[in-house]
């Protein structure tokens, strides 16, 4: 019922009626999944080590803005104004933000918790220790990052493309070969969080807590991993029936 659930985003109403279960249950069998799921993924510096095991020679960081309902928290903006906390003004929509670091190949190997939506992308990195790690991944496994123009001044590991001057001049030869060589390894990495929303539905729209969005993609980034037969070391290890059990839902 879980799976279904994440694949087509099913009404629950519908779904435990299928499944021959309360709707109650079929509440507490989706909260216990996501909670089950996104327990199995693992933390940024394993999966940075990870990557440079196997060989790669960079990651790409992305952020995106999940979608979600209106809500009515507030807070503060940098000007002192009362604003809505789950609001973006670029995107013009209410959502938590979510940080996703890919391989070159663009598979997702790590997402953040959720941050408000009115948050920059560089202090959404920044909250959860994303930077950080990122950095220390290009100084000890040799393993830098590249990323967009938002993530600008995020860390000597963190590789952003150089702004046009601000008078409107060109830029120097050197610094456009460098934007051009920025974006041709970059885009193909991008597509990781594309891989999550046109596999799992149900990571499109949530009408749950904001707060629990960053649960609810890290669970679809397990259940992703699995596909791709890119699971932790610790499940690999696993006989396939424990392994099954971890994703079966309590009766």
């Amino acid at each position: 019922m879980v799976l279904v659930w994440f694949r087509k985003a099913e009404d629950l109403a519908l779904l435990h009626a299928g499944f021959g279960i309360s709707r109650a249950t079929a509440y507490r069998y989706r909260d216990e999944g996501i909670a089950v799921l996104a327990a199995q993924a693992q933390d940024l510096h394993a999966a940075l080590r990870r990557v440079a095991n196997d060989g790669w020679s960079h990651v790409i960081l992305d952020g995106k803005l999940f979608d979600c309902d209106q809500i009515t928290e507030t807070t503060l903006s940098v000007k002192g104004e009362v604003i809505d906390a789950w609001y973006s003004g670029k995107h013009r929509d209410v959502g938590a933000n979510i940080q996703a670091v890919m391989r070159p190949d663009g598979l997702p190997i790590w997402t953040s918790p959720a941050v408000p939506g009115h948050l920059h992308y560089t202090i959404c990195a920044r909250e959860p220790g994303v930077t950080a790690a990122l950095n220390w991944s290009a100084a000890d496994p040799d393993l830098p990052t590249l990323a967009d123009s938002g993530y600008e001044s995020a860390g000597h590991g963190i590789k952003s493309p150089v702004k046009q001057p601000a008078d409107g001049s060109r830029l120097a030869p050197d610094s456009r070969a460098y934007n051009r060589l920025l974006r041709g390894l970059r885009w193909q990495g991008e597509r990781g969080l594309a891989i999550l929303l046109g596999r799992w539905k149900a990571v499109r729209h949530t009408t749950v807590s904001p707060r629990r969005t960053g649960d609810l993609v890290a669970a679809a980034l397990h259940l992703t991993h699995f596909e791709y037969k890119y699971l932790p070391q610790r499940l690999l290890s696993l006989d396939p029936p424990m392994r099954f059990e971890l994703m079966e839902p309590r009766r």
